[in-house]
């Protein structure tokens, strides 16, 4: 389903939408960044502490979840827990704080259900398990692994805090001829929608079904089709280089 020439709303976080940026940059692929959210530290020191003296098993959701918590409690380089990272991004955040043994799940397995597949996670029972993230998103992890007889709690080492953008958003988009938005979450899906949804004349379906959507999940996909987005791209991956990749790819169709 190729769009030319290629206009391309990034909607990742700061650091991750200039990352994308610079590589899109690189391959000649307009581009524009539009953040919706910033984060802010949201765990006490003792907090993260108590939680390290009772856990057997430690699993670090995003970057942001492993920058928050260091940055609240530095966290030692010599934990007794397992410790997972939900992609390589996040793995290599630990990395950088001096952890070496930690476990993730392979390329374009790098979301919640590939982590779950891992065979080091497929027996808890009576595992104490950690889960690092920020305030709210997904249940899926911890219930699965409550259901295979862990008990979890979380750690929310930072929280968002969505942004107010101007209210004529979506026409500015439409202005700078906007075709393709990157989405990496549910989050943002929908609060995409709800801009798009603010400022669209209920005649014009441009963003659902001209604009193309990339999304980086099965289930974002699913729930992108389902909320009405006809053209959907899934990149079964969230890494920079990976969109890039295939938005390289949309561009040369």
């Amino acid at each position: 389903m190729p769009v030319k020439p290629l206009k391309v709303l990034i909607t990742r976080p700061k650091a991750k939408a200039q990352q994308l940026a610079l590589l899109l940059n690189q391959q000649g692929i307009l581009n524009t960044s539009q953040t919706l959210f910033d984060y802010q530290k949201n765990a006490s020191a003792n907090d993260i502490a108590t939680a390290l003296e009772n856990a057997d098993i430690l699993i670090f959701v995003s970057v942001a979840a492993v920058e928050f918590a260091h940055a609240s409690y530095p966290l030692p380089n010599n934990l007794s827990q397992t410790i997972f990272a939900v992609g390589n991004a996040t793995k290599k955040a630990l990395q950088a704080i001096g952890m070496t043994t930690i476990l993730s799940p392979p390329p374009q397995q790098e979301h919640s259900e590939g982590l779950l597949k891992l065979p080091q996670l497929s027996k808890v029972i009576g595992k104490r398990i950690i889960i690092f993230r920020g305030n709210g998103g997904r249940e899926h992890i911890a219930n699965s692994l409550t259901l295979r007889g862990a008990e979890v709690r979380y750690i929310e080492s930072y929280q968002r805090v969505w942004r107010t953008l101007p209210i004529i958003i979506a026409e500015q988009w439409r202005a700078q001829k906007i075709n393709c938005i990157v989405v990496t979450s549910n989050d943002i899906l929908l609060a995409l929608l709800k801009y798009l949804a603010s400022t669209t004349n209920s005649t014009d379906n441009y963003w659902q079904s001209q604009c193309l959507w990339v999304v980086v999940s099965d289930r974002i996909e699913k729930n992108a089709k389902a909320l009405g987005l006809k053209r959907v791209i899934n990149t079964h991956g969230a890494s920079s280089q990976i969109l890039c990749n295939t938005l390289q790819a949309l561009s040369c169709s």
